[in-house]
């Protein structure tokens, strides 16, 4: 007997189903995690009960995939649980699979795509059913598919880069027969729909602590090459402050940076991770798309990164938010510099975004100072890199207007002027945060007021109903 110890509610539904004759198993990744001795997640069953006989056992359900047989239950415990009717593949197309109900476990398991997903576990009994090897193969730390390699990853090409989820996460060495299949499928992921290839790079970076060990493994199958090009371009490419140092003489390479700083940020803070792995997009200077010449290394970042979530279809608020931490994280500005300096620098990151910047900061120095890289800027300089955030703080802390929406001076106040709204209203509410930026003295209304109308004349705007003139 092995016990997962499930919550109450997967027994309860079990012997439900089973006393009205079902076999219903527990399956999927709570399974996996427990039998690997890690926490489990989402309890998913299965069982050879139909849809709507599972729908008439419980009170509560939800049709969450009822055309492939899967049923949400809201057990008493207010957790949903998806029941699913024992399924089998009639088609596949690399992509999807068409399915329909089978009538044994052993036809679900042998449809699965790796061994240690092949395996079920009863709650009542508190036995394991396992026909392919699942519970042995996590014992071994070996990654297999179910069956012939070549015809599992053609079923669904999405299985690669499962493969290297699993292999990551799990520290397990993939089976010879099956990464060979997978490096020759490669080629073939191009039918995989964005979304799904964005989803897997997101678990690899909020499930693990370590997600360099599945990272690793894109670029030596040949898939970071294939579905990100960019990134791929940095494992070649020579980390700038990576020297040959008698306390690092490994010279180190740019994406083995990105990796060691993307383990060193929580996480909980996954979307600051995608940032870390991004984050030196901008370094190696040949163009790699269009628009790039006379751009710096942290523009190109800033551009690079966001194309490569935009074909990822992220969302506009995660490309910039991600993109903007590419841009302003690479180069931080002089500890010494100006207090009018640092505000601008500031006010372009944006209140907000300061923090993550921080602790992308903080990751690379402890990166720096365990190799003994030169201090070419603060982030090699722990003493002066804490000086640097203890001012930054006090700013982002302070009342000093940083944007536009914090000026003590709006676009009501120039109607109320009399002047018509207008882009030129943007344009002027810009000028007026530059001059509260050099001074923030000047942020009192009747001041910028004065300054406003003083511009307005220059520009050529008319009261009531014009904006500038323009030549």
């Amino acid at each position: 007997m092995i016990d997962l110890n499930p919550p109450g509610a997967v027994s309860w539904i079990c012997r439900t189903l089973e006393r009205a004759g079902f076999s219903t198993w527990a399956v999927g990744g709570a399974v996996r995690d427990g039998l690997a001795g890690r926490p489990s997640g989402d309890w998913d069953l299965a069982t050879a009960a139909p849809p709507g006989q599972v729908r008439r056992l419980f009170r509560r359900t939800v049709p969450i995939g009822i055309d492939h047989g899967t049923v949400g239950v809201l057990a008493r415990d207010e957790v949903l649980y998806e029941v699913t009717t024992f399924r089998r593949d009639v088609e596949t197309s690399g992509r999807h699979a068409v399915v329909a109900f089978a009538e044994s476990l052993d036809e679900d398991l042998a449809r699965r795509d790796f061994t240690i997903n092949a395996v079920a576990w009863h709650p009542v009994r508190k036995v394991v059913h396992d026909p392919y090897g699942g519970v042995d193969d996590l014992r071994r730390r070996r990654l297999r598919t179910v069956g012939d390699p070549r015809e599992r990853f053609a079923e669904d090409y999405l299985r690669i880069l499962r493969a290297l989820r699993f292999a990551g996460i799990y520290r397990l060495e993939v089976d010879s027969g099956t990464w060979r299949a997978l490096v020759e499928a490669v080629p073939r992921m191009g039918i995989l729909s964005p979304e799904r290839v964005r989803e897997e790079l997101e678990k690899i970076l909020s499930t693990h602590p370590r997600p360099s060990a599945a990272l690793s493994l894109y670029a030596a199958s040949g898939v970071l090459a294939f579905l990100y090009p960019e990134l791929d371009a940095l494992v070649s490419h020579p980390e700038p402050l990576g020297s040959a140092t008698e306390a690092s003489p490994d010279p180190g390479r740019t994406w083995s940076h990105s990796l060691l700083t993307t383990d060193l940020i929580p996480l909980h803070r996954w979307h600051l991770r995608f940032a870390a792995l991004l984050g030196r997009l901008g370094l190696p200077e040949e163009p790699m798309g269009a628009g790039e010449e006379g751009l710096s290394a942290p523009e190109r970042g800033r551009q690079r990164a966001a194309a490569l979530l935009k074909r990822l279809r992220s969302s506009n608020a995660r490309i910039a938010q991600v993109a903007g931490a590419v841009e302003w994280g690479l180069e931080p500005p002089h500890p010494d510099a100006s207090q009018e300096t640092l505000r601008r620098w500031v006010s372009g990151v944006g209140r907000v975004g300061l923090a993550d910047l921080f602790r992308l900061w903080i990751a690379e120095c402890r990166i720096r100072v365990a190799r003994g890289w030169p201090d070419a800027d603060v982030r090699g300089r722990p003493d002066d890199l804490l000086r640097l955030i203890r001012r930054l703080r006090q700013i982002n802390r302070s009342d000093v207007p940083l944007s536009v929406g914090e000026l003590a001076f709006s676009g009501r106040d120039l109607i109320r002027m009399g002047y018509a709204p207008g882009r030129y209203f943007g344009q002027l509410l810009d000028h007026l945060l530059d001059r509260v930026l050099q001074d923030p003295e000047v942020n009192r209304k009747e001041v910028l007021a004065d300054e406003a109308r003083r511009w307005m004349e220059r520009e050529g705007a008319a009261l009531q109903g014009r904006g500038p003139a323009r030549d």
